[in-house]
């Protein structure tokens, strides 16, 4: 009957290479439902490839579950056998965790661990307890036990330092930096595992790290949340650039794997001609194998993977995969396609606040692209719901999704910075019918979603909708920051409002924001909330306050945030304040600095506000001739926003957008919601700094977009 299996076995094989995928199971499952008997090892060793080609090629997790449980149970009897019984686990495992058992999953990895732990399998054994250590961490995140899931990491870094396996070590390394940046009990703690992996990444010779393309990318992209997250701008700024160059490397790399390839193939079709002379037939025949070299030099380890961590139903390639560790460890933190608009994404939130919105949307455009394609492998079509989703492929649509929010939220920035308000409405529809789409996986964009509706109010004058917007934001997160912030845009908006009773509301609100400032991390919520304040003094004619406040402001933001439009916003406003002191040459030159700024940006309210400055200094000083030039050109301006502001209020989205009206969405239960909002892809907090505005009667200012406003925090809400 060995002999049988084998022919079997054989055959699946081949079926498999056709793609038949079908026809191969079916071969396999032959030898588990035939009347006569095989032997035990023969039967588990069927089971497992049975298991492994339905989680490559198909969405039927339960089946491949089915045949793993089996093989588990036939295995107990059997007294060796310690790779299989390991790769039972390890397979089993993966099954638990897609269907969201993850009791079950963290009891087979204990088992697993206590196998080991009873073997004397050396090195083999060693590689498995990584393994096994790696998936517990990852199930115990899920969890939210971040405790247990660095304890589990350190175990498995320990071991890899006793093997002597810096990559190994560097995968652990990095995931320990994530979880502590998940967790962020304290920033010493986690500038401490961003230390020990800048230490284990330079013990690497440098040939290697050149091939350890996941680890690169996994270790940089950490290194620019931290960085982003203290606000460390001009640190980030170069793990940015290397990110970028190593992206664009890898792209040229795999075009001219796919140049190669084709090449071969015309070769290869060639050399099947039966009539070719024996001339021809060497020519081509070196050329095959000259090519054959060069792909073999351009792909390197790329396809040295053993048991993939498996993404939904699509079939994923070699090219598809960002390994971080060696077989059996396997360890992969997203697919490339999310790594690559990943990528896309961090030049755009590095290069926005800068006001590079070439560059930014350009790279926004890039990451839409390519989400959208790789939502589409996974038959997320336009219509499609989050009930309509297989269970195996909510942590894949959480990865792409919250990427699509991601890019949508940071060209509503763009478009509302530029004041092109009727392409911020189409993107922040985009975004909100997303949400009722996907309530659960994307449950903790609603709070954003419901900021940037206040943003858009704002922007084109409704201030009112807009402190609803802003306020139902604050209620929607627990995060300290984003209820801070949120605090601070609703005082603004009631500024706006200019009167008395709206004024005595935003001090309120920010009064509240002004006393725990120092205790967020980074300094954007400071810089904001002194902006705000600043404002207020002066209306409030406290002059002398308000220029301590904005000067102590404006140093911090150039400092550390180098973002354009706020320290062009920070300008105006000291410019304003320089005219109510009289202060007419150190206003002349502040204005003159805010406007070129607000022009470099296409700011055109800030541009209006610096120009409504501009008039009132020279009417003061009696410069007609520039006080008309100025007018005239601040006219034109002005005309420009309300034509601006008229298109968009006609548009058929303009009143869905700013109605006082939370958007409502049937959501999934309490397990699918821990498994939607777990997964990697909400693992770090991208913090993208945004802006919002402030518009107040002549002659103090005109109107504006004013603060730094952070609209990137994505926070997890606890479920």
């Amino acid at each position: 009957m060995e002999a049988v299996a084998e022919g079997l076995w054989g055959l699946a094989d081949y079926e498999e290479k056709k793609g038949e995928i079908g026809k191969a199971v079916k071969c396999l499952e032959a030898i588990c439902q035939s009347q006569v008997s095989f032997l035990p090892i023969i039967e588990i060793k069927t089971r497992l490839r049975i298991a492994t080609l339905l989680l490559n090629h198909s969405n039927n997790v339960n089946h491949a579950k089915s045949h793993l449980e089996r093989s588990q149970l036939l295995l107990k009897s059997i007294p060796s056998f310690f790779e299989l019984k390991c790769r039972a686990y390890s397979l089993l495992s993966q099954c638990y965790q897609l269907v969201g058992a993850i009791p079950s999953q963290k009891q087979i990895l204990n088992k697993g661990l206590e196998l080991i732990s009873t073997s004397e399998d050396g090195f083999s054994g060693r590689l498995w307890y990584c393994n096994f250590n790696s998936q517990l961490a990852n199930a115990l995140t899920i969890e939210g036990d971040h405790h247990g899931s660095i304890s589990a990491l350190d175990d498995g870094l320990m071991c890899a330092t006793q093997m002597c396996y810096p990559e190994l070590q560097m995968f652990f390394a990095t995931s320990i930096l994530h979880v502590h940046l998940m967790q962020w009990e304290n920033e010493s703690s986690v500038r401490d595992a961003l230390n020990r992996c800048d230490v284990i990444w330079e013990s690497i010779e440098l040939e290697k790290r050149q091939q350890c393309l996941g680890l690169l990318f996994y270790n940089e992209l950490l290194h620019v949340f931290y960085l982003l997250r203290i606000c460390d701008y001009k640190n980030a700024g170069q793990h940015v650039d290397k990110l970028d160059a190593a992206m664009k490397s890898d792209l040229q790399r795999r075009q001219q794997i796919n140049e190669l390839s084709k090449e071969l193939d015309a070769v290869n079709e060639s050399l099947s001609r039966s009539d070719l002379n024996y001339r021809d037939r060497s020519a081509l025949s070196a050329k095959r194998a000259y090519l054959e070299e060069q792909l073999s030099n351009l792909t390197g380890n790329d396809k040295e993977f053993s048991e993939p961590i498996y993404f939904g139903s699509a079939r994923r390639t070699w090219e598809d995969k960002l390994g971080l560790a060696p077989p059996p460890v396997d360890g992969e933190w997203l697919p490339k396609g999310a790594i690559y608009a990943l990528i896309d994404l961090t030049v755009a939130i590095f290069n926005r606040p800068k006001g590079l919105f070439k560059e930014c949307l350009k790279r926004i455009q890039s990451g839409l692209q390519t989400v959208q394609e790789e939502l589409k492998k996974y038959g997320i079509l336009d219509g499609m719901r989050e009930v309509d989703l297989q269970h195996s492929a909510i942590w894949i649509a959480s990865v792409y999704l919250m990427l699509l929010m991601h890019f949508l939220e940071n060209k509503v920035a763009v478009d509302l910075t530029r004041s092109e308000f009727v392409e911020a409405q189409e993107a922040l529809v985009q975004m909100r019918s997303w949400y009722i789409r996907f309530p659960t996986i994307l449950q903790a964009c609603e709070c954003v979603v419901e900021m940037l509706r206040g943003q858009y109010a704002h922007c084109v004058g409704c201030y009112d909708e807009a402190n609803y917007h802003f306020l139902e934001a604050s209620r929607l997160s627990e995060n300290k920051s984003m209820q801070a912030m949120c605090f601070v845009y609703a005082a603004i908006s009631y500024i706006c409002m200019g009167d008395a009773e709206s004024s005595a509301k935003a001090l309120d609100l920010i009064g509240p924001v002004l006393g725990v400032m120092d205790s967020f991390t980074g300094v954007r919520e400071k810089t904001s909330v002194l902006l705000a304040h600043g404002f207020l003094l002066m209306r409030q004619q406290n002059l002398q306050e308000a220029r301590n406040r904005l000067a102590f402001g404006l140093q911090t933001t150039h400092n550390t945030l180098g973002n354009l439009q706020l320290v062009s916003q920070y300008l105006t406003v000291l410019g304003n304040l320089g005219l109510a002191l009289r202060d007419t040459v150190q206003a002349r030159e502040i204005l003159r600095s805010s406007l070129t700024l607000a022009k470099k940006l296409n700011d055109i309210p800030t541009q209006i506000w610096v120009l409504s400055n501009l008039t009132a200094m020279y009417q003061q000083l009696g410069e007609k001739g520039s006080e008309t030039e100025n007018l005239d050109y601040q006219t034109k301006k002005v005309e420009d926003l309300q034509k601006r502001i008229s298109t968009a209020c006609l548009s058929s989205h303009h009143v869905e957008l700013i109605a006082k009206v939370k958007a409502e969405a049937h959501q999934l239960s309490e397990t699918d919601i821990k498994r939607a909002i777990s997964g990697p892809s909400m693992r770090v907090d991208l913090d993208i700094p945004e802006s919002i505005g402030l518009s107040v009667t002549s002659p103090m200012a005109s109107s504006s977009r004013l603060m730094d406003f952070d609209m990137g925090r994505l926070r997890k809400r606890k479920a």
